[in-house]
């Protein structure tokens, strides 16, 4: 059988701009391929097959010379994707194949590729024309037993994933995918996970309020220049550290803990200082650190060499987990009730709706 172990890699600048361009020409010869089968049925009426398309491939390769810097591997598999969606189209399972734009073309796959890690949490991966790529391997792989390769480049990172055979008497000890975990952040929960936990929010700064306000009290009576108002604006500042060191370390404690148990994180792209703008929010904000947060959860992954990606938030908090549905609901309603019989926590929903749209990014069946 076949697991997938999924990694960040760290191309240099030089291997980076190779790997733009094999994506570049790549995405030019899938449109070209679609717009052959789309003329070719237009004017014999019936479609072109795979099969057909991979013999034309010669030519193609000839008449574009740019192409010799490319695997005939890799070219074989964008023919192949391009039968995949004409299968699904058929098959009703998706609507029919659309041109690709940079957006929607991101990845390659090749097999039979050199894979090798080695001590530590290093590896690399060759590929030929562009050379060794370093991997951050956190987890083991036996690099004889890498049968595919997919390089895929997501929001300024590039990550692979390797297809590795195991023997079946290895299917109850080995790890079929690395733990995948989705975080919605709130306010009343600072993060609730797709697994069902949630992270309570102290509020630091509704606590600390009343000394605050007395301080900045006696601040204002204090006459300006004298010793005293820099005596109290010391002790002010001192509350106010107070809060933020509390703030930084629980915060600190989550993305620990979160990055130990999990190798993809997948977490909201909020607009922060948009939301901040709604001044009845503003101060819960603030006071949640959600953009910390995302900082640590970022920093430490990419230490460990693991996972950490955004998603767009919209409707993950509306749309059912179980079922896909859309079911209305204001912030007052903490729990998600859908028709499919579903009842659960409304934030653990969303953060379950983030975990599928992390996956679904990466290219991995959740």
């Amino acid at each position: 059988m076949m697991i997938c172990k999924h990694f960040l890699i760290e191309p240099t600048k030089e291997q980076e701009e190779k790997l733009l361009y094999t994506l570049y020409l790549c995405r030019k010869l899938y449109n070209y391929s679609l717009d052959q089968r789309i003329k070719h049925y237009k004017e014999y009426g019936k479609g072109l097959t795979y099969e057909e398309q991979q013999n034309m491939l010669p030519k193609y390769k000839k008449e574009h010379p740019e192409y010799k810097t490319v695997q005939s591997q890799i070219l074989q598999d964008v023919l192949r994707r391009l039968d995949r969606a004409y299968k699904n189209f058929f098959d009703k399972r998706a609507k029919y194949p659309k041109f690709k734009d940079r957006y929607h073309y991101t990845s390659i796959t090749l097999p039979q590729c050199e894979a090798k890690r080695n001590f530590g949490k290093e590896g690399y991966v060759y590929i030929k024309n562009i050379g060794h790529i370093k991997i951050k391997a956190h987890r083991n792989f036996d690099p004889t037993r890498v049968k595919t390769i997919n390089i895929k480049y997501h929001v300024g990172k590039w990550y692979i994933n390797l297809s590795v055979e195991i023997e079946e008497e290895e299917k109850e000890k080995t790890v079929i995918r690395e733990k995948a975990i989705g975080i919605d952040k709130g306010i009343n929960s600072i993060a609730a996970t797709s697994d069902g936990e949630l992270y309570s929010n102290p509020r630091w700064l509704q606590k600390s309020e009343k000394k605050l306000k007395k301080a900045q009290r006696q601040l204002s009576r204090k006459k300006k220049g004298s010793k005293n108002r820099e005596k109290q604006k010391k002790r002010l500042a001192k509350l106010h550290e107070k809060v933020a060191n509390q703030r930084r370390d629980y915060l600190h404690k989550i993305s620990y803990n979160i990055v130990k148990h999990n190798d993809i994180i997948c977490v909201e792209d909020l607009q922060v200082k948009n939301m901040m703008k709604n001044h009845k929010l503003a101060k819960s904000i603030a006071n949640a650190g959600w953009g910390m947060l995302d900082a640590f959860l970022e920093y430490k992954a990419e230490k460990e060499g693991k996972i950490f990606i955004k998603v767009n938030p919209a409707y993950t908090s509306q749309r059912c987990s179980g079922c896909g549905r859309i079911v209305e609901k204001d912030l007052s309603v903490r729990v998600h009730k859908c028709e499919c019989g579903l009842e659960i926590d409304r934030d653990v929903n969303a953060a379950i709706n983030v975990l599928y749209e992390g996956l679904r990014q990466l290219g991995i069946t959740a």
